[in-house]
């Protein structure tokens, strides 16, 4: 595939080049590709110069042509794609097509190139706002199946990665229709407008306002709350990337009881582990907002007892990351200053917890495969005690 196209490019960009030098037209290299003539417009031998390797040797000559290694990654410029074309082509047959081309009369070159330039126009591939345009428009067709409507969602969960795309989502109408697919009976389709609108928000604050003024986060808690599983998780990635950083978030979270929905996934020891991970894992995010805006007022869930507990309980699990995102949880919690150190202590039971965690990370220590993991692990639940202590030393002084 890759040979057929080198192939027409090199045979374009011979037409091109000798329709230029037929014409009589010079044109300057460093000048801007006029309609589709090609900025070499010269002659023959510099055409071959450059197809030919700067040096003899293999790695410098694939240097030279690796710009554009492959097809499928696009070209910025047809002066680019034709100049990777002649990178990548045999000089000799080079010669000859120019040669074959140069014998042509004028009407057959004329014929050619029009022929060139309406393939041309065919191969060229649609911009990323048109591709969202046509996955948007598919959403929006209430005759579209299944398929094509999951279709529509796996190219937009890609395209708007990048920042500029997902700004664009809105004014192209595309972020309505994504929530409005929230509604849909196909637990697939929802999961997937989850995971998009997620992805579109994520470290994205003009993209989160918009989904929040959609009104969106009261359907995605709903969501966290599913049946299905995967439903769940990406539901609860939506509202954790919509939240992240985000006043206005937050508070929303906090009257539709979010904090409520993220205790009862913590201390539910049934829950899927990668839910209960990501549950912690916004409990830790929202602490460490709340410590980088100290003249807000805390959540009142960051003094709930038993909230706190679902989080310190955490640590008695057998998986290592859900430890580690508990440990982050609990440094953070214990830095704010409604957290009440007493709490942590008496009902939460943090100190034996925590010892509990320092055997079990020892035991691993001696296991090569956990041994890496396990002393970083060690560090930071050091740094935790440390912490807690300092705090509870700090209530428990007493006054001479």
């Amino acid at each position: 595939m890759e040979r057929v196209a080198i192939r027409f490019l090199v045979a374009t960009a011979v037409i091109l080049a000798a329709a230029a030098v037929r014409s009589g037209e010079l044109v300057d290299e460093t000048s801007a590709t006029a309609g589709l003539l090609w900025s070499t417009g010269k002659d023959e031998p510099d055409l071959l110069r450059k197809a030919e390797p700067e040096n003899s040797d293999d790695s410098s000559a694939a240097a030279v042509v690796n710009d554009h290694d492959d097809l499928d990654g696009g070209f910025s410029s047809l002066e680019g794609m034709l100049h990777w074309a002649l990178g990548h082509s045999d000089p000799t047959r080079l010669k000859e097509s120019a040669e074959d081309v140069q014998r042509l009369s004028a009407s057959e070159l004329q014929k050619r190139q029009l022929e060139l330039k309406e393939l041309m126009e065919k191969m060229k591939m649609p911009s990323d706002a048109g591709l969202m345009h046509m996955a948007i428009d598919d959403l929006n067709n209430s005759s579209s199946s299944l398929e094509d409507r999951q279709r529509a969602l796996q190219e937009l969960l890609i395209l708007v990665e990048p920042l500029d795309n997902a700004n664009d989502l809105n004014k192209l109408g595309g972020l309505a229709i994504v929530i409005q697919e929230l509604d849909h009976p196909d637990q697939d389709i929802r999961r997937l407008s989850a995971w998009v609108l997620g992805k579109a928000c994520q470290n994205n604050a003009a993209v989160q306002k918009q989904i929040l003024e959609l009104g969106a986060l009261s359907k995605l808690i709903k969501m966290v709350k599913s049946s299905s599983i995967e439903e769940a998780i990406k539901a609860l990635y939506a509202v954790s990337t919509l939240i992240r950083n985000n006043l206005a978030g937050q508070e929303f979270f906090y009257a539709e009881d979010g904090d409520a929905m993220l205790q009862e996934i913590l201390s539910n020891s049934s829950n899927d582990i990668r839910l209960r991970r990501k549950a912690v894992s916004v409990v830790a995010d929202l602490a460490e907002y709340q410590l980088e805006n100290i003249v807000r007022a805390e959540s009142p869930c960051f003094r709930n007892r038993f909230f706190l507990k679902s989080v310190v309980d955490l640590t008695a699990s057998t998986d290592l990351d859900l430890q580690e995102k508990a440990l982050v949880a609990i440094k953070n919690l214990l830095q704010l200053k409604t957290t009440e150190a007493l709490v942590l202590k008496d009902l939460c039971n943090l100190d034996g917890s925590l010892e509990r965690m320092r055997q079990q990370l020892l035991d691993l220590m001696a296991e090569e495969d956990h041994r890496d993991y396990a002393v970083d692990l060690e560090t930071l639940r050091k740094e935790v005690e440390l912490i807690f202590h300092e705090k509870l030393g700090k209530v428990m002084k007493v006054p001479t």
